[in-house]
């Protein structure tokens, strides 16, 4: 367990000729932002007096209150490995304080903390994450923007030549190990050009630190062999989209508490409420697990995406799978979210909705262990298995009927969060797509 101090840090500056540092934060879309700041400035940013205009990035603040500062959690310092021109450069993630040194509501990052807080209230003392993010990679132009152009044409597990990317994947998994990450499996997916790689579970903060991280490194190594890496949900129609599966687990005093040897399937009481919320309010936090008009093109039938409210611990077709591993590997797999998501967000939602199952000794629905996607509308409607918002519209009518997950957000991000998608929604929805022109110019 990391506990770096100042001085520790000004150690690692010097031992690793670093010239300049990156102070990162995340705004609520899930975008790295990062203010970089000459070695020399190293002590004002460890002091925490690195002021910043917050007014500047969407969703934070209005102009009139624009001075905040950037607060570096020094566990988070990491040095980039790919060579600069001007010296090493390295990293620190910040949370986001107002001028008066209180918490900013609007930061992600610190709303997810406010909510591990609220878990440690109830007597659990960590909440751990595995995620499994895919990702395309796209042929770049000559002039180094993105194609449509696949580098394979690889299927699941495929290896070269077949998988082109391998080469591609498996320096973007150097690149992460030289980082610290210990990554787990690296593999071709179902689609085209399509690929994850899975690193090993944290405690849910530092997983979420990790998850931008890796997405910066991805995209940094895949321009290095000519390619684009895009976590875009669907960009292919006809195949199937990409996912961010996450495992979670609750965990009290270095115990599972999810684990049960004597319990049914071995869970304990605990997790059957905790998935219970998780059930309970999926349709609420959609909006913030698959966060863009994209993301609906993946959550469709037939292409191993959930998209019905149901639970299993023997098939992948509901949204809510239980792996097989037992002990302190008892996990949940909700495998609806998406890589478009912000993590601080999601995970906040997810964590949120799995403690008021808790509170309220929610119990999930029998569980279904067949292909649901065989199923005929009347036996989903027999079963009392619903389905997940079709679009993100529906998706943010579902949000603002929630409030536990409004209250996962807080005020300030829920309202910035929603009037931007919003307005992204109505912007697809007055546009004339291809589609419609293919099908209607003529025959009209």
């Amino acid at each position: 367990m990391r506990n770096y101090t100042k001085e520790d840090i000004r150690r690692f500056v010097k031992e690793d000729n670093v010239n300049f540092i990156r102070l990162q934060f995340t705004d609520i879309f899930g975008m790295i932002k990062n203010v970089e700041i000459p070695v020399s400035q190293l002590d004002k940013a460890l002091d925490n007096k690195m002021m910043f205009d917050g007014s500047s990035i969407e969703g934070f603040v209005r102009i009139e209150e624009s001075d905040m500062y950037l607060i570096p959690d020094l566990d988070t310092w990491m040095v980039f490995p790919w060579p600069s021109g001007t010296g090493k450069v390295a990293r620190l993630i910040c949370d986001v304080s107002l001028a008066d040194g209180r918490p900013f509501s609007g930061d992600p990052r610190g709303n997810l903390k406010r909510i591990i807080e609220e878990m440690k209230e109830m007597g659990f003392t960590e909440f751990n994450l595995g995620p499994e993010p895919e990702f395309f990679l796209f042929k770049l132009d000559a002039n180094g923007n993105p194609t449509m152009e696949l580098n394979d044409h690889g299927d699941y597990f495929d290896l070269a030549p077949m998988d082109l990317g391998e080469n591609c994947r498996r320096d973007i998994v150097l690149e992460l190990e030289e980082l610290g990450f210990e990554v787990e499996a690296s593999h071709h997916e179902a689609a085209p050009g399509q690929h994850e790689i899975d690193f090993k579970y944290a405690d849910v903060l530092s997983a979420c630190d990790n998850i931008q991280t890796f997405k910066l490194v991805v995209k940094t190594i895949a321009r290095k062999h000519g390619l684009h890496a895009t976590f875009m949900p669907k960009p292919i129609y006809g195949v199937s989209g990409s996912g961010m599966h996450c495992n979670v687990s609750l965990f009290k005093n270095g115990e599972n508490v999810f684990f049960d040897e004597h319990g049914e399937r071995k869970l304990s009481e605990t997790a059957y409420q905790f998935m219970a919320g998780v059930l309970d309010h999926v349709r609420g936090f959609t909006a913030i697990t698959n966060p863009t008009v994209n993301s609906y093109k993946r959550l469709v039938p037939g292409y191993e995406a959930p998209c019905y409210v149901a639970w299993s611990a023997q098939n992948r077709s509901p949204l809510i799978r239980i792996p097989a591993s037992r002990g302190m590997s008892t996990r949940i797999e909700v495998r609806s979210v998406d890589s478009s998501a912000n993590p601080y967000l999601a995970m906040a939602a997810i964590l949120k909705a799995g403690l008021d199952g808790i509170k309220r000794n929610l119990q999930p629905p029998q569980p279904v262990d067949c292909n649901i996607y065989e199923m005929k509308q009347a036996e989903l409607k027999e079963r009392g298995i619903g389905t997940l918002p079709t679009d993100l519209d529906h998706a943010l009518a579902a949000l603002s009927e929630d409030e536990v997950i409004r209250e996962a957000l807080g005020a300030h991000i829920y309202s910035n969060f929603t009037e931007a998608k919003h307005v992204e929604w109505e912007s697809y929805r007055i546009t004339v797509h291809p589609w419609e022109l293919e099908h209607y110019m003529k025959m009209y």
